[in-house]
């Protein structure tokens, strides 16, 4: 393609086709020859890739209930963002491509035929419908920005209209507008390795710290979690950051071979890595009793000393949890787990009642990009409009999805925010070339 591109979307990812999709629709309306062209480059083999492995290949499209407090990031700005084009709104435009959604217990929503291929077919078909060209194996290496101006007695005016020559590895490609989407750094064998970032540093933007973000987490090997490998139950964890509680939370934790993860894990290790990217000193301590205290669970000990004193430890313990995880933490405290319940010292009792209301997790590590949901960091909200997720510093640029710094808890949040940011610039970057002629 040697001739200017009108919109081109760097990065097929959800953001990326969506804003693709809305471009293309503002521009020419529905299916039509002659249109404006919109164009879509990826640096990866499969356009879409990890829409497909999203949800354990299932694509969980969005939550039933989306508010701002569900996400990282400058609230006002991401409040205005996900009202302009809410989850309803979402479902709406995948019935309008031929998706149907079912709502799980959990309120995550989900393509009724449980495969996240159906969600991607319907983001290339409307693709194709509208004349999208899709550029897998594109990888852009650099952009550069200019102004088209007007030859007037061989002097140069400069007008407000932007011009971008991006070199790629097939070549070069002109654009008149530029939709950045290539993510962040999560998931990299999918193409998100953060390429995007370097981009638009050189195009005048910042970025902030990024680090793993809905990431299991690994544990020291002298903790009892591979014994448990598999095992999952609600918990509350407290994550403390130099001392100070920042985030405490209540889910399911899953036990596994390296450590844990399951979604309350995976939602309080953002936290976590960006400490450690900080360089500042951080704990999570778990209740496996959540809603309930120290002084709760010693009474609760107590009574079931007086009821049964010949009860085993493990035996009284595994009236509220797995007793696989009963003895665990009996032998983690340094406790027998066949001493009877009524012969437990004070001492003991109390170093058995802290393990159960605040045992410290020995988090060695995250388990990396490789595992890693999303990307907490990026570009700075406050460099965006958030009424279009234009560029405050580069006319005619516009940034989208997961290279913003915002990321969402899980359970659909972070696709809401990729179709929200889509459609904003979609929309929004046509409406701007609609002005410039």
């Amino acid at each position: 393609m040697s001739d200017k591109i009108d919109i081109a979307v760097l990065g097929g990812g959800a953001a990326g086709l969506a804003a693709a999709i809305f471009a293309a629709e503002a521009l020419h309306g529905s299916v039509g020859q002659g249109a404006p062209r919109v164009v879509v480059l990826d640096g990866a083999k499969t356009i879409g890739a990890k829409i497909l492995i999203s949800g354990g290949g299932r694509c969980n499209v969005t939550h039933a209930v989306v508010r701002s407090q569900d996400f990282h990031g400058s609230q006002p700005v991401i409040r205005n963002v996900l009202a302009a084009f809410s989850e309803h709104a979402t479902c709406r435009w995948f019935a309008s491509l031929g998706v149907e959604l079912k709502q799980e217990e959990t309120g995550k929503l989900f393509p009724v035929t449980d495969k996240a291929r159906t969600v991607l077919d319907a983001l290339l078909r409307r693709c194709r419908e509208l004349h999208v060209a899709l550029l897998p194996q594109h990888r852009v290496m650099d952009i550069q920005s200019h102004h088209v101006g007007s030859q007037a007695n061989h002097t140069e005016s400069v007008s407000a209209e932007p011009c971008f020559v991006m070199a790629h590895s097939h070549g070069t490609l002109l654009a008149r507008r530029i939709i950045l989407a290539t993510g962040g750094r999560s998931l990299p064998k999918t193409g998100s390795d953060g390429g995007g970032w370097d981009i638009v540093r050189r195009l005048g933007h910042t970025v902030t710290e990024t680090s793993p973000a809905l990431v299991p987490l690994v544990l020291e090997s002298s903790m009892f979690h591979a014994e448990l490998s598999g095992l999952s139950h609600t918990v509350e964890l407290t994550t403390l950051v130099e001392g100070k509680i920042i985030d405490r939370r209540t889910g399911s934790l899953l036990w596994t071979h390296f450590g844990v993860s399951g979604p309350v894990v995976m939602d309080s290790s953002r936290f976590w890595t960006m400490a450690r990217v900080a360089d500042l000193s951080v704990d999570i301590r778990c209740n496996f009793c959540p809603g309930e205290d120290f002084s709760e669970i010693n009474q609760w000990l107590l009574g079931r000393g007086k009821e049964k004193p010949q009860q085993s430890i493990a035996k009284t313990l595994s009236q509220r949890f797995p007793e696989r995880f009963a003895t665990a933490l009996c032998r983690w405290c340094g406790l027998d787990p066949v001493q009877s319940i009524a012969q437990l010292p004070q001492g003991q009792r109390r170093s058995l009642v802290h393990g159960l209301t605040g045992c410290r997790l020995p988090v060695l590590r995250d388990r990396g990009w490789n595992y890693a949901e999303v990307t907490a960091g990026g570009v700075p909200l406050s460099e965006i409009d958030f009424r279009s997720m234009a560029s405050r510093k580069v006319p005619g640029l516009y940034v989208i999805g997961e290279m913003l710094d915002c990321d969402g808890r899980i359970g659909g949040f972070n696709f809401q925010w990729a179709w929200a940011t889509g459609h904003a610039a979609g929309r929004a970057s046509a409406a701007s070339l609609d002005m410039a002629e």
